[in-house]
């Protein structure tokens, strides 16, 4: 497969914070910011592969900076690194208060999909071709940030195979 460049799969997303995004201390719902960095991630990813991508993981999602009613919040995706058939997408959260143009970096995240066929079968995806120093730095950081998904990922294995299905209230 021919590589793409990363710039071919940057998208972007944004939106004005209202009351209902919020949380009692005025700042936007953690989870809501979540769902907007898998939805743009997807959107990124899908792009890349030209297929179908499910959610395969979320590394942390590191909040650095509240982001409050009446701000703007927009956010950056682009894929860093492919391997077979998984797709790696770096996402920055940006938080602009519209009156004083004064802007944030309020969270950045990495999450990996997978193309899948009209089954949900993996497909291969192509290679990635970063062109700027950026995301050449976010390449070359890949294969160990997939290693370290995979150690993770193991681990989650072991604890719900020990926890098992059962409540934990009722062990």
């Amino acid at each position: 497969m021919q590589a793409k460049s990363a710039r071919e799969s940057r998208a972007i997303k944004a939106a004005m914070v209202l009351t209902p995004d919020a949380n009692h201390h005025g700042t936007m719902f953690g989870g809501k910011v979540m769902a907007y960095i898998d939805d743009i991630a997807a959107l990124s990813a899908t792009r890349h592969a030209r297929m179908p991508v499910v959610t395969a993981s979320t590394d942390s999602v590191d909040f650095l900076h509240p982001v409050q009613i009446g701000q703007s919040v927009c956010l950056e995706a682009f894929v860093t690194w492919t391997h077979k058939t998984s797709i790696e997408v770096f996402v920055k959260v940006v938080a602009e208060d519209l009156l004083s143009g004064e802007r944030n970096v309020c969270a950045t995240a990495f999450l990996t999909f997978v193309a899948v066929d009209g089954d949900g079968r993996p497909q291969p995806v192509p290679p990635v071709r970063p062109e700027t120093e950026l995301e050449q730095f976010l390449h070359d950081g890949g294969a160990s940030r997939a290693e370290s998904r995979r150690t993770r990922r193991d681990l989650s294995k072991q604890l719900a195979s020990r926890f098992g299905t059962t409540p934990l209230w009722q062990r």
